[in-house]
């Protein structure tokens, strides 16, 4: 009996703390990634974003930042998205994720932070991703 309440105790305490260390990404970021909707994603944009879409890099206002990732989407037509890691550290949440399109591989990082209880994107980046 003592042994089943150590491992009850142990559960609780490890999920509580997976669930304190794990970021927390709107949803709706990475449904917008995964079905290639910018206008959406654009919603979450910092009024200016560190971008770095493949060759191109600015610190964007969030009107380009929009245009050119849509830019992005309309060449490369996403097909799947997944975090595969994320972490967060005071205010600021960060992923990193693959995203899958019709011409292959991406990986993708963005940095959010929570000003009064919302979440803007302050950086964004798609790399091409090497195997």
């Amino acid at each position: 009996m003592k042994n089943i309440r150590k491992i009850f105790v142990f559960a609780i305490i490890l999920f509580a703390s997976v669930s304190i260390a794990k970021a927390e990404i709107p949803e709706e970021i990475i449904t917008s990634i995964r079905t290639g909707n910018a206008a959406k994603l654009s919603k979450y944009f910092n009024q200016n974003v560190d971008l770095l879409v493949l060759d191109f890099e600015c610190s964007c206002s969030k009107s380009q930042t929009q245009q050119v990732i849509n830019d992005f989407f309309q060449k490369y037509t996403p097909s799947k998205f997944s975090i595969i890691h994320q972490g967060s550290k005071g205010d600021s949440d960060f992923a990193i994720g693959t995203l899958e399109t019709d011409k292959g591989k991406y990986r993708v990082y963005f940095l959010i932070k929570t000003i009064n209880k919302v979440a803007f994107i302050h950086l964004f980046r798609i790399e091409a991703q090497t195997e």
